[in-house]
């Protein structure tokens, strides 16, 4: 059976900052109505390659295409089409904490759709109902939990009924419980609305519980992909450092290496 046919594809993107490459040449499908999850270490740029998907950062080189359509040169103005059709959960829930939790999710209707206010209000409410917060609405950000926070923007995300949906990080700095429900919740959507998903994470509970595809970003490039089930058959070190959250020789000598030092510091030895 052939898999679906790629509804985002990056090709060859590098991108660096202040001369550090970041991207190296990075270049990845997203099957069509599938979950594709980015595993890596922090810092390994996962979330700069996010961002990539929907030209919020652009490349220094390389090219994005959504469903076969080149969108890398666009202007921002000829990009709003497209990211109507992506909706993006940031880190750290991004809310507006002037607006009340029917406003946060409305925002993108009110910008970018051509619903009354009451049927703007309606789509939020059903919106909010599909992650479990239906009876919030009235409320501020700075009154619902980390947890809630990050389903209030999960539902102004898929406000516009995007075609893809990108999450990064969604379960930092939440309890193993709450991590849960937004792992229901991202398989949820992706039954009910019928999205394509990309995933951002570093939580392997999370990565093997709602992905379909599993890709591994390291040293700025792709070194591993492969399917939940096959998780154990990727031999490659770093990918089985990762995996197992171990930490590597490398890091571990690193350690060493200071602890010695602090010792004969201490001790007026020489270092």
């Amino acid at each position: 059976m052939s898999s679906p046919a790629p509804i985002i594809q990056l090709k060859n993107i590098t991108r660096s900052f202040n001369g550090l490459r970041v991207l190296d040449g990075v270049s990845l499908d997203i099957p069509t109505g599938m979950t594709t999850v980015i595993i890596g270490p922090s810092g390994c740029g996962k979330s700069v390659l996010l961002k990539h998907f929907v030209l919020l950062l652009r490349p220094d080189s390389g090219s994005v295409f959504f469903k076969n359509d080149n969108i890398t040169a666009m202007s921002e103005k000829q990009l709003i089409d497209v990211r109507r059709k992506i909706g993006f959960l940031f880190q750290g829930a991004a809310l507006f904490d002037s607006m009340t939790v029917d406003q946060n999710v409305m925002f993108p209707l009110e910008e970018h759709s051509s619903l009354s206010a009451s049927q703007r209000l309606t789509r939020a409410r059903e919106m909010l109902d599909l992650v479990g917060l239906g009876d919030l609405g009235h409320r501020y950000p700075e009154e619902l939990s980390g947890g809630q926070q990050k389903r209030v923007a999960l539902a102004r995300a898929i406000a516009l009924h995007p075609e893809v949906i990108l999450y990064d990080e969604p379960t930092t700095g939440l309890d193993p419980i709450r991590s849960d429900l937004i792992n229901e919740l991202i398989l949820r959507l992706q039954k009910t609305l019928g999205s394509t998903a990309v995933v951002v994470t570093h939580d392997m509970t999370s990565a093997r519980k709602v992905a379909n595809h599993i890709v591994m970003l390291h040293g700025g490039r792709i070194v591993a992909r492969t399917v939940p089930p096959k998780l154990d058959e990727i031999k490659l070190d770093v990918f089985r450092d990762f995996v197992e959250g171990r930490a590597s020789a490398e890091e571990l000598a690193t350690i060493e290496r200071a602890n010695l030092a602090g010792i004969r510091q201490a001790t007026g030895d020489e270092v």
